[in-house]
């Protein structure tokens, strides 16, 4: 198997940099309201605590519902079409809710917002643009992108609000989604229509075998309870907040202190993780800080002036969490089905920040923000509890390799054989109309040499 460059081309630097971006400012605009929309839910009429949970959430449960057709409609009619129909619908939603006066209306913006869900296809049209071998580090940046997304939305979504008002947030979201098109069109390069990539779309005849595997249920449990809780608690932090004497123009400047401590923080607990294969002591340590810190937010440890601790060690095992588990499904996911595993956990992901939403609001209305906390660090114990008896994940990476056309027929069947023999390899899926062979590979036992031999010189180079 000869080497092949991994080395960015100019046409797979400006679609990773144009599809990152623009997978960032989407995200970018769902999270500006978190931090904003329960302190400034008192000017929207008819608004209670309940209904200011759903519409933090709502966008959830629309963007679970379209997110798979959305993807079946971009292999169909193009990716670049139905993301920028999604952006489309996207805007429209930021611009009802930036007018809505009353709380039903920003529901129904928000719910606008989520369905757009154009999350399956910007990946699809990605995997479109980038070969096998950089797909890895392409996806990662995608990842990176949220992550950073996520944390200037904390800081900025209040900065916005104190200075434009709630709706002012939703404007700025709305003039973003503007820029976005312009990116899609202008930037990112025209890809050529392709079958799909199994490492990012999901194959409905892997569905049972996904869901049924305890070990990635148990992942889908823990990204799904990870945004319920995230979702719950902002219903209640920035009351937090102002108990503990941050005026409402400087909740920004907090949320910066405590997400950089917290980044910091995080960063050498996933070199541990992956460094050290303990991943499931760390991912279990994460939900342990979780639910400590979820206690203390509730008020049954400290003063008020603790609040600052909780939410960095809060944020510090969400951080990790977000960093680890997607890492943990990848080790994970059988051969050729990771589209499918990562399909099924998005899901569960989008599940859980509506569910929430509305648990926190309700939680709020009935008994009390204190009941917030509580009731989501009892969750968080649960969910501790279902992770102990998940098996630690082997250190195992994905590898594509684009087969010749001497491969087919019979020649198939003996090559999965020979693949199956080579130490190091464990696991095999040999997919001939994609002229694509998935493995899963323990590098640590590979033995390079007789993997090479199984291929002939050109079979592992894809053309650009």
């Amino acid at each position: 198997m000869r080497k092949v460059s991994a080395l960015l081309l100019a046409s797979e630097r400006r679609a990773i940099s144009g599809l990152a971006g623009l997978y960032a400012t989407r995200m970018l605009g769902l999270f500006m309201v978190l931090p904003v929309l329960a302190l400034y839910a008192g000017d929207l009429a008819g608004a209670t605590p309940l209904l200011v949970g759903v519409a933090l959430g709502i966008y959830g449960l629309t963007q679970a519902l379209f997110q798979i057709p959305f993807g079946v409609l971009s292999d169909r009619l193009g990716r670049k079409r139905v993301i920028a129909a999604g952006l489309v619908i996207f805007a429209l939603g930021s611009v009802v809710a930036a007018g809505a006066e009353t709380i039903g209306g920003v529901i129904l913006g928000r719910a606008l917002q989520g369905s757009g869900a154009v999350a399956a296809a910007i990946m699809a049209l990605l995997a479109d643009q980038t070969r096998e071998q950089v797909r890895t580090a392409a996806m990662a940046t995608i990842g990176l992108s949220i992550g950073v997304a996520f944390a200037v939305a904390m800081v900025l979504g209040p900065w916005l609000a104190a200075w434009a008002g709630l709706g002012g947030v939703f404007w700025f979201t709305a003039g973003l989604t503007g820029v976005g098109l312009l990116v899609l069109w202008r930037w990112v390069p025209t890809a050529p229509r392709r079958l799909r990539h199994r490492d990012v779309s999901m194959d409905r005849r892997q569905f049972k075998k996904i869901i049924s595997r305890p070990d990635l249920w148990r992942l889908d449990l823990s990204i799904f309870a990870l945004h319920l809780v995230l979702m719950a608690i902002f219903v209640a932090i920035p009351f937090r907040l102002l108990e503990a004497g941050v005026a409402l123009e400087y909740h920004g400047l907090a949320y910066l202190g405590i997400m950089a401590v917290a980044f910091v923080a995080m960063v050498p607990l996933v070199i541990v993780a992956e460094k050290k294969q303990r991943m499931k002591a760390m991912c279990l340590l994460a939900i342990a800080a979780i639910t400590l810190s979820l206690f203390g937010l509730g008020g049954l440890a400290g003063a008020p002036w603790l609040m600052f601790v909780w939410l960095w060690i809060f944020f510090t095992g969400f951080n990790l969490l977000e960093a680890t588990l997607p890492s943990m499904l990848s080790k994970l996911a059988p051969a050729g089905a990771k589209g499918t595993a990562m399909g099924v956990y998005s899901t569960s992901q989008f599940l859980g920040a509506f569910l929430g939403g509305t648990l926190g609001g309700t939680l709020a209305n009935f008994l009390g923000l204190e009941a917030v906390f509580i009731g989501c660090a009892v969750l968080a114990g649960l969910w501790w509890l279902a992770m102990l008896g998940m098996p630690s994940p082997p250190p195992l990476s994905s590898e594509v390799v684009a087969l010749d056309d001497s491969h087919h027929g019979d020649a198939l069947d003996a090559l999965m054989l020979r693949l199956a023999e080579v130490a190091g390899v464990e696991d095999v899926m040999v997919v001939p109309e994609e002229r694509l062979a998935y493995l899963k590979v323990n590098r640590k036992n590979l033995d390079e040499a007789a993997l090479s031999h199984v291929f002939t010189p050109s079979s592992s180079e894809k053309k650009p």
